[in-house]
């Protein structure tokens, strides 16, 4: 709505100083809306580069503390954690995600017993990282089979809790798994475990340095097309989201993030419900190329990240996390 003309309303007025152009802002970015995802590797004192990810890296359980500190310290209020499996010990059936002393499983104690609740522990439920095929369930001829998939996803779901993690994570897109797992996290007394549901995932072109990180790139010899939803449709973003908020999830997930950015604030106009964005390995990636060879600067990530809060998101799963909570500072 016009409320003025030129010269009487002149809209620069309020940008020509820092300070004003403060006063102004609409959107803002803090540490708090930030999620800080970290990759797990096995052994001991290891600190292992991820070649497709420049500035990101794999930690031993041991190496946790130094890494959770500093984002104590920076006022990040959760971590979302990863698994490198090793070959070993992947299946068809992806058996080590229901082992007590799996990566996450082991991390997740380590946090929690030397942080507490100063920090807030979010573990992925899905089996990509724990099958030789790199599918988020299990295969029947080389189709994702929805039921006995979630069958296994709702005793990972528990264990993780068990375990002490605060938010669960479904990120497989099984039919109707938020539900199963909310009943069975329900009917053993975790009442007030949350779940974050990856409810908006797409079959995206941008996951290829994170499936290299947890190992299931090589692995994988087909796309999840028949689970992850087609990048061409909005509307259908609406009706997954719907059922998963009937089924209990606590708050949503879009995943992508900076390609789906109308997703998002279609989902925040629609539903009053927490609706989180993941800036995934391939935005990290391509934004982090830009930077090392100087074609943007490093402002171009903050500018990335308020482009979420902008849409509506209410907090942002980021690689970038931790360089940009030290110097954002409201």
């Amino acid at each position: 709505m016009i409320t003025g003309k030129y010269p009487n309303l002149r809209l620069r007025r309020t940008r020509k100083y820092n300070w004003s152009r403060k006063l102004v802002q609409e959107n803002n970015l803090s540490s708090s809306d930030l999620i800080y995802p970290i990759f797990l590797i096995e052994g001991n004192n290891k600190k292992q580069m991820i070649r497709s990810m420049p500035g990101i890296y794999r930690y031993s359980i041991d190496q946790l503390g130094k890494i959770i500190n500093k984002v104590i310290n920076n006022k990040i209020p959760m971590v979302a954690l990863f698994p490198s499996t090793p070959d070993n010990k992947k299946d068809k059936f992806g058996t080590e995600a229901l082992n007590e002393n799996n990566l996450v499983c082991r991390a997740t104690r380590f946090i929690k017993k030397r942080f507490k609740n100063n920090i807030g522990v979010m573990a992925d439920v899905a089996l990509d990282p724990y099958t030789i095929h790199g599918h988020d369930g299990l295969l029947k001829n080389k189709y994702v089979i929805n039921d006995k998939t979630i069958n296994v996803l709702v005793k990972q779901s528990l264990l993780q809790a068990q375990m002490g993690c605060d938010v669960i994570a479904p990120s497989d897109m099984m039919d109707g798994r938020v539900g199963k797992i909310r009943k069975y996290l329900d009917k053993n007394k975790y009442h007030d475990v949350q779940i974050l549901s990856y409810a908006v995932k797409y079959a995206s072109n941008f996951y290829g340095p994170f499936r290299d990180a947890v190992g299931s790139r090589k692995s994988l010899k087909s796309d999840k097309k028949n689970y992850q939803m087609d990048f061409a449709n909005s509307n259908e973003s609406l009706r997954e989201v719907a059922l998963d908020i009937k089924e209990g999830a606590d708050m949503v997930m879009v995943k992508p993030g900076l390609p789906y950015l109308d997703i998002i604030q279609k989902i925040k106009r629609n539903f009053k419900i927490p609706v989180l964005a993941y800036q995934v390995s391939g935005e990290y990636s391509l934004i982090k190329s830009g930077i090392n060879n100087k074609l943007i600067n490093e402002e171009a990530i903050i500018e990335s990240l308020m482009c979420f809060k902008r849409a509506g998101a209410s907090a942002i799963v980021s690689y970038f996390a931790l360089d940009i909570a030290k110097k954002i500072q409201f």
